[in-house]
């Protein structure tokens, strides 16, 4: 045993509970502003309340979905900017959920550092409200761990869950898709949140580019470039699937296109998809060109553009595309679905 006679504390082995409960006061101020029926209380109680109204529900259903950022923090922590990186969090979670058709109702961050910084921490925080005030669910709790020791310096974790609700008799659940139904798909605002580990060995082991370096095809810097923010997909999809035939959606995520439309096809479909029907955003030639980096490759990787897809019916897919134009977003035919055939090697046919 130690003969000292120093007191230690927990804040001399690196946690500072007093500097952590005055974070919680900021945070109750920023949740605040994410408002919604159905929240009770405030933050800072072991569990976030939320009261289910569902009166207009016949059969309610809970849709839930969890995920991070991924190495995509490694920018802001280049960039030391940390305000977005909380809407790319929301959006990785309530677009899992709006796919099934379900309206996001609530969400909880976790956000873990070796060192709790007030300042990073609070802009975190600000871009998961944005997030969840853009998906119109409530911030209604969360964790923040400080964990002395498990990061390097400036570095953070960060994760999310949401939950939102669908009637039973109105879950988008692929079972519909048919042969001759088309594919909408719906932009991206870039990289999203996936492929940042392929992203990062181009442009700063290869191209040993800096994240305040100006590219001209981007007419901004790179990290300006890296870290716009996910898409939030939620309006979009639930104005849509209220008024036109939606029989699918897929949440074009790690995977890419190829990967992820495939897990909603039924086993006697497939689908066939013109890669020249979109107008394909310059990051991600510029990353193919600077990578050497294979067509098939950056398929199962990036979105290349196309953030969601929706399958609907033929005579309703014109209709789709100028509805989501009317939101002020970018929607293209870019497919159809066709008949599996035993020979068939692949499930995404490139045109």
């Amino acid at each position: 045993m130690s003969n000292s006679k120093d007191s230690l504390t927990y804040a001399d082995a690196g946690v500072d509970i007093n500097k952590a409960n005055v974070f919680v006061d900021a945070i109750k101020k920023i949740a605040s502003k994410t408002p919604r029926s159905g929240v009770m209380g405030e933050i800072g109680g072991f569990g976030g309340l939320f009261s289910l109204n569902t009166t207009e529900y016949k059969r309610p259903v809970l849709v839930s979905a969890t995920d991070g950022v991924g190495t995509k923090l490694k920018i802001a922590f280049l960039m030391d900017k940390h305000d977005t990186i909380g809407i790319d969090l929301v959006a990785m979670c309530v677009n899992d959920v709006v796919v099934q058709g379900a309206k996001p109702l609530f969400f909880l961050d976790y956000l873990s550092m070796g060192e709790l910084n007030p300042r990073v921490a609070a802009d975190i925080v600000k871009g998961v409200a944005e997030g969840c005030c853009q998906s119109q669910c409530a911030l209604i709790g969360g964790e923040t761990a400080e964990m002395p020791g498990l990061y390097n310096k400036g570095e953070y974790d960060l994760a999310g869950f949401s939950v939102g609700i669908v009637d039973n008799d109105k879950i988008v659940d692929n079972s519909e898709i048919r042969v001759g139904h088309k594919l909408v798909g719906i932009a991206s605002s870039g990289l999203h949140s996936n492929g940042y580990s392929l992203v990062r060995k181009v442009c700063f082991d290869v191209l040993k580019l800096k994240v305040d370096s100006y590219i001209p095809e981007f007419e901004k810097t790179l990290g300006e470039e890296l870290i716009t923010p996910t898409k939030i997909y939620t309006e979009v999809i639930l104005r849509l699937i209220k008024d036109l035939p939606v029989h699918g959606l897929a949440h074009i995520t790690g995977g890419g296109i190829e990967e992820n439309i495939v897990r909603i096809l039924p086993s006697s479909v497939n689908v066939e998809i013109s890669s020249s029907a979109w107008d394909i955003p310059p990051v991600f030639k510029f990353l193919k060109d600077a990578g050497n980096i294979k067509d098939s490759e950056m398929w199962r990787t990036f979105n290349n553009g196309i953030g969601m897809i929706a399958v609907v019916p033929a005579d309703a897919a014109q209709d789709v595309v100028e509805r989501v134009a009317g939101m002020n977003e970018k929607a293209y035919i870019i497919g159809e679905v066709i008949q599996a055939k035993k020979t068939d090697d692949k499930r995404v046919k490139w045109v």
